[in-house]
Parts: structure tokens; C-alpha cells; sequence
């Protein structure tokens, strides 16, 4: 008897502690957004009916998911040549990719302030070389605000999909190789489904880290480039405005998990084997 209950009595305190410091606070924040006058969507209604809101929350969608689509690409090359460096090698590359996770967010944002400024490294630069003729504005942009994510969340995507390129066979290469596949047929048909679940978890990390983010944007885009965790920011501690900062922290929620949902569901269609 003690035996069957035994797994429950060992994940019980995780789970309370799950249920206390997560799931409660957020039902509570939501919650709040039923009780206004007005009927119980009014709160969404009004921020759907705002035209500023809705540009806020699609530009925070589009930054996410060009963030998680450019982190996919640069993370997967980056982690395939790791993956097949020598051992001694792998190690440097690895503690590489780990090292700008040893930095805080705000620091490493603040960083390219100093690349991305008018009299910033990047601008002086091009001038030095000919290739402009005066500084570009890069700051306060969607583009610089999208490089910097990427930068912020690309060590995790390589983390995440080292580990699975290591565990994929090198006898399953060699069996596609011997049956005549070409290098691109192998990585397309082989390695890629077998990296489907690394994917995965490395998309979502990305996507929720990206589509929460309140420091890099706003530093680097501010008030040009406002996205839901600046709005919601401003409407809790600007406006005072709580009912509307619960609002937004609730859509954002919705659309997280959402995208998740969409995100496993898409891969599982591509590979039976990430189920």
C-alpha cells in the first residue's frame, strides 16, 4: 500500500509548492479581470477596441517569433559543429556558448547600446571603412531589439540541441551515407526528424523568454518599440492601472500557451517519433 502511494508523497510537496508559487497567483491576476463593471469581457473588449494595444501586441509577436525563428537556425548549425567537434574542443566551444549566460540580461543588453549607438562601435565603424557616410539610428528599432533576443537566447537553443545531436547515432549517418543519400539528403531525411524533440523544447524556450521580456526591450527599443511586458509595466506602475496590467498579463498567458500547443503539435505532424 505504501508503495502505490509512494510516487504521490514524493511529488506532493513539488506539486503543493507548484500550486502555492505559481498556479494561484496567476488564477488570482486573471481573476481580477472578471470583476469590473461593465460585463465580465469588458476589460478585453477594451483592449482589443484600441488600435495602440492590438500594434503592441502584434509587434510582440512578430519580435517572438523572429526571434525563435532566427535562434532555430543560428542555435542548430552552432550546435551540429559542436556536436561533431572533438572532445577537448567541444568543451571550449560549450563553455563559449554558456559564458554571456554568466552576465545579467540588463548588462548584456545595455551592451549593445554601446554597438548599436549613434557613436556606438558598430556606426564608427562603417564610417571608418567608407561604407556610410554618416551614423545610422539602429537603436529604438524592431531590428535592434530582435538582435539582441537573439543574442539573449541563443546560448539556450545551442545548450538544448547539443545534447540531442550527440545522441544520435553515428551508425544511422553511416547507414544513410552507405545506402547512397548525399550529405544534404542525410541531414534533411536523418538528422533533422531525430532532432525534432531538442527543437522543440529550445522553440519554446525562446518564444516564452522573448515574448515575456520587459529589460531588452525596453532599452533597446523604448517607447518606439513598446511590447506587452513594457505596456503592462506602464499600466501597473505608471498608470496605477491594475485591473488593465492583469488584462494584458492574462492575454499573454492565453497566447503562450497557445503557440506552445501549436508548436508541439506541429512537430509531432513532422515527426511521429517527438510524441
Amino acid at each position: 500500500m505504501l508503495k502505490r502511494f509512494a510516487g504521490w508523497w514524493l511529488a506532493g510537496p513539488a506539486t503543493l509548492a507548484v500550486v502555492v508559487f505559481l498556479m494561484l497567483p496567476v488564477a488570482a491576476t486573471i481573476a481580477t479581470t472578471f470583476g469590473e463593471d461593465g460585463g465580465v469581457l469588458a476589460p478585453y473588449l477594451a483592449f482589443f477596441n484600441s488600435g495602440f494595444r492590438r500594434t503592441v501586441l502584434w509587434r510582440t509577436i512578430e519580435i517572438s517569433l523572429a526571434t525563435t525563428a532566427i535562434s532555430l537556425v543560428v542555435g542548430f548549425l552552432t550546435a551540429y559543429v559542436v556536436s561533431k567537434s572533438p572532445a577537448r574542443l567541444k568543451s571550449l566551444l560549450i563553455i563559449a556558448a554558456v559564458f554571456p549566460l554568466l552576465t545579467g540580461v540588463v548588462v548584456r543588453s545595455f551592451a549593445w547600446l554601446i554597438i548599436l549607438g549613434k557613436n556606438g562601435i558598430l556606426n564608427n565603424f562603417l564610417v571608418g571603412v567608407g561604407a556610410i557616410g554618416e551614423p545610422l539610428s539602429m537603436l529604438y528599432t524592431q531590428g535592434s531589439v530582435i538582435v539582441a533576443m537573439v543574442y539573449l537566447f541563443v546560448p539556450l537553443m545551442i545548450l538544448t540541441l547539443v545534447g540531442v545531436l550527440e545522441n544520435i547515432p553515428d551508425d544511422v549517418v553511416q547507414a544513410s551515407a552507405s545506402l547512397g543519400a548525399t550529405p544534404a539528403a542525410t541531414f534533411r531525411q536523418v538528422i533533422l526528424p531525430l532532432a525534432v524533440p531538442g527543437l522543440i523544447v529550445g522553440a519554446v524556450l525562446v518564444f516564452t523568454g522573448s515574448f515575456t521580456a520587459y529589460a531588452t526591450p525596453q532599452l533597446l527599443g523604448g517607447e518606439r518599440q513598446m511590447v506587452m511586458g513594457t505596456l503592462m509595466y506602464q499600466r501597473a506602475m505608471v498608470s496605477f492601472d491594475w485591473v488593465g496590467a492583469s488584462t494584458i498579463a492574462a492575454i499573454m498567458v492565453v497566447i503562450t500557451v497557445t503557440v506552445v500547443l501549436a508548436m508541439s503539435r506541429i512537430a509531432r505532424r513532422l515527426n511521429p517519433m517527438a510524441t
